[in-house]
């Protein structure tokens, strides 16, 4: 068992951390399997479904424990259990690929340094609002068994000279504490570049420093940022990311998936023109997809149908139509 396991043992024992005991005890069983001793992995396994079976509700985190600004004594972050996230994604195959390679990696850490290798730890997403980013930060958390750590950048943002900045520090030194996927959600709220900015003095100052923090980064999760607007992005920031990749528009496939997924808890009429209602959704987000569907569902269920008919796709469609203001 090298060091880094046992001193993260050894702390969340003190801490009380059941989740953080769970994690640790699969990181040993998934060693002893590689090192060919399978008969032992298959026995802890066992103990440790036992345990588990019996053991009590994960405590909800000791707030004192997150860090704070030091003026209003806010929370910078907000921190969610892996078992409270949604983590359901439909994509297209590329892009699942993408997310898949970052999670073995991660789950094979330590075989990669035993050759001098680093997993990809810093991601950055990007692409048009509704597409999952922040979605994928939770599916990244739930399938490494990772807690969520979100930055809140209306705590952290500060008038005063270089408080931004320290603020900014104690959350990425929260991280090398508390193994995490830390998420900077819409991170051009502070990454915007220095070279379009009015704002010479705190605006730069906090670009500058969350590149050394990101250069910096060295915590035992994984660090997700997203963005819709990756053109204002300091051209700096995306050479920090061991991985830039981008969400786009669910296409056709995926959204008749999304759209047989979100309504997999109610018969669906077999009558259906998928193909007429696909075409009607072409051109939305998949947050406005999964919309459609929910309120096709909330619709047959109130006027006592045990089954959506297309006519409720249809009708929901052509109200997100008419209540958009934008293209969805």
């Amino acid at each position: 068992m090298n060091a880094d396991i046992l001193k993260r043992l050894v702390r969340a024992i003190g801490e009380g951390s059941q989740e953080d005991l769970n994690s640790l005890a699969k990181k040993v069983i998934d060693a002893e399997r590689e090192t060919g001793h399978t008969k032992l992995a298959g026995e802890l396994d066992k103990i440790l479904e036992r345990a588990r079976g019996r053991s009590p509700a994960p405590a909800v985190p000791d707030l004192r424990e997150l860090p704070s600004s030091r003026r209003h004594r806010e929370l910078l972050v907000s921190l969610h259990a892996r078992d409270t996230l949604e983590h359901s994604m439909v994509l297209p195959s590329e892009v699942e690929e993408r997310f898949a390679r970052v999670e073995r990696e991660y789950a094979a850490r330590e075989r990669l340094s035993a050759y001098g290798l680093r997993p990809r730890k810093r991601v950055l997403l990007h692409g048009p609002p509704g597409c999952g980013k922040s979605l994928g930060a939770k599916r990244l958390a739930w399938n490494t068994t990772l807690p969520l750590m979100k930055v809140r950048f209306d705590a952290l943002l500060s008038s005063y000279f270089g408080e931004s900045a320290a603020n900014l520090r104690m959350v990425f030194e929260a991280a090398k504490e508390r193994p995490c996927v830390l998420l900077l959600d819409e991170c051009d709220f502070i990454a915007r570049s220095r070279t379009g900015s009015r704002d010479i003095g705190e605006a730069s100052r906090v670009v500058n420093a969350l590149l050394q923090f990101l250069d910096e980064y060295d915590a035992p999760g994984i660090l997700v940022a997203t963005t819709n607007i990756e053109d204002a992005l300091d051209e700096a920031i995306f050479r920090r990311f061991d991985d830039v990749f981008l969400l786009p528009l669910p296409g056709r496939d995926e959204i008749e998936r999304l759209l047989k997924l979100t309504l997999s808890a109610i018969p669906v009429a077999g009558r259906v023109d998928w193909e007429k209602v696909v075409s009607a959704l072409t051109g939305f987000s998949a947050a406005y997809v999964v919309k459609a569907a929910q309120d096709a569902a909330k619709a047959a269920v109130l006027v006592g149908r045990k089954s959506v008919e297309q006519g409720d796709l249809l009708k929901a469609i052509a109200e997100i139509r008419k209540g958009s203001s934008s293209p969805p």
